[in-house]
């Protein structure tokens, strides 16, 4: 699934435009080759007022489901970047600043200095990180896999198990709400430039695959079918379907385990400009999908 990203610098010398942003973008080229799609980005002041307002922002009106920021956490007067957001969250992840300042202080034994804090409102993760490009980046690269796993459980509808046993068949889930996530795509940065959504919602139907795509009559009807998927690959498919003229949104949800009929196997979001590109990114997104991203087997 692809997650939405906004990256946020605190630096009173770059909101001046006394320095070149450089943490900033390396922070979002980083999150962009992980399969996050930054659709906001800005430049704050190490003023708490604003630094909470930009938050509050990005969580409560932009819904971006991850918010990193880099400044503002060391010792200086004007570091306040963790206190601001300790302010807004509602639950704080403390495990990911220490995972952060454990591969900081494998470098550097300066990494104990951090105070970068993290933790959620409502369904966004915030993240603290340092102002330096080199440590902003070696921290997230130290979080980024994991935090993954997170986002997917904090758009669940309910717990999930970290610790599944190894071979247990994943419990098949409920799709998300259509309805919700056109509500969330609308508010997103470039939904003015969106003239129609699509959405292709895939169900596990009765007549098996060689009745259907091979008119073999013969072929007994399914009772369930089997479902699971390479992540790595959906998310190389929603890059290439945001590649596509036109397309600004792009939002894949697919399910796993053992699907009974009726079931839904997957739900694809697609916006953009015109109806031709819309319905050809869905047609190659959906399709890359099933050719190559996905595994079923039907049982008999």
């Amino acid at each position: 699934m692809s997650y939405t990203c906004a990256v946020i610098t605190v630096s009173d010398k770059g909101f001046r435009g006394e320095r070149e942003d450089t943490s900033g973008p390396a922070v979002c080229a980083l999150a962009e080759e992980n399969g996050f799609r930054v659709v906001h980005t800005a430049i704050v002041p190490d003023d708490r007022d604003m630094i909470e307002a930009e938050l509050i922002r990005c969580a409560d009106q932009l819904k971006v489901d991850l918010v990193l920021t880099t400044g503002g956490t060391g010792f200086s007067p004007r570091d306040i970047t963790p206190e601001a957001t300790l302010s807004v969250i509602e639950r704080e992840t403390r495990g990911i600043p220490e995972a952060m300042r454990y591969a900081s202080l494998q470098i550097t034994p300066r990494g104990c200095l951090s105070r970068s804090a993290a933790g959620i409102r409502g369904r966004t993760l915030i993240i603290n990180l340092p102002g330096s490009r080199k440590a902003a980046v070696e921290n997230l690269q130290a979080v980024i896999k994991a935090v993954d796993h997170g986002l997917e459980m904090l758009a669940s509808e309910g717990s999930a198990d970290c610790a599944a046993e190894s071979g247990k068949e994943k419990q098949p889930e409920k799709a998300p709400s259509l309805d919700v996530w056109l509500r969330e795509a609308k508010k997103q940065e470039g939904a003015d430039g969106c003239g129609m959504y699509l959405f292709h919602n895939g169900v596990v139907r009765r007549a098996a695959k060689a009745k259907v795509r091979l008119g073999d009559t013969d072929a007994p009807d399914v009772r369930k079918l089997l479902l699971s998927y390479d992540r790595d690959k959906v998310e190389a498919a929603v890059k290439e379907a945001y590649a596509m003229p036109g397309i600004r949104h792009v939002r894949v949800w697919i399910n796993e385990g053992e699907l009974d009929i009726g079931d839904d196997m997957m739900l694809v979001l697609v916006g953009g400009d015109i109806r031709p590109h819309v319905i050809d990114a869905l047609q190659a997104l959906v399709g890359d999908i099933k050719n190559n991203c996905v595994t079923e087997s039907e049982i008999f």
